[in-house]
């Protein structure tokens, strides 16, 4: 491989993976317990059928399920953050807040993990889990940091505004659906439960 294809080939991959983090971060909002944590879930693992592609590797989605479930299950403070969405009144809103930079931090440390194991020509057959969770560990504290800058980023004078935040959250939602990542009755769900809690 020529310097250039695997420079294209890192490209394609960072940007995989950084869609991936923005997605991911949208679906930690979602306002319905545990609907954030299949739809953080559906984005990574399109996220691995993506890099899948990039490196001609054959995608495996039963074993892409099972790594991604055996590495991210460390992750008590993702459950943490879940169990503050229950409550009342402030703990939708700052679990959101928290279980979007840790859903977009765990996209981010998984992205990076397939990506060093497909460059040096793993595959699924081969994936030391034991072994890359160290590696995982270490690229989710660092995608606390990507996730974190990646939503001040996305910051502007009107964040906060209630209706225009409804609006993204949706717009996020139907970006997922339309990329096969949520079937029409999810989509319609949370969209529903967006509007409720807004209108």
């Amino acid at each position: 491989m020529t310097d250039y294809e695997k420079n294209n080939r890192d490209d394609m991959s960072d940007a995989i993976i950084k869609k991936h983090i923005t997605w991911s971060m949208g679906a930690g909002f979602i306002p319905v317990p545990f609907a954030d944590m299949i739809a953080v879930s559906a984005v990574q693992l399109d996220m691995i059928r993506q890099l899948s592609k990039v490196f001609g590797i054959d995608f495996k989605q039963t074993e892409g399920k099972a790594i991604i479930s055996a590495l991210t299950s460390s992750g008590v403070a993702r459950l943490g953050a879940r169990a503050v969405k229950f409550i009342p009144g402030v703990g939708s809103i700052l679990g959101g807040v928290t279980m979007s930079v840790l859903s977009g931090a765990s996209t981010y440390a998984l992205g990076e993990v397939f990506k060093k194991h497909f460059a040096t020509g793993g595959t699924f057959l081969d994936f030391d889990t034991e072994r890359l969770k160290r590696y995982y560990n270490e690229k989710f504290e660092k995608g606390k940091e990507v996730a974190e800058q990646m939503q001040e980023a996305q910051d502007t004078p009107v964040a906060g505004n209630p209706t225009i935040d409804a609006i993204d959250k949706i717009k996020e939602l139907a970006e997922m659906k339309n990329a096969g990542i949520l079937t029409e009755d999810e989509f319609a769900s949370m969209k529903k439960k967006i509007l409720e809690d807004e209108f």
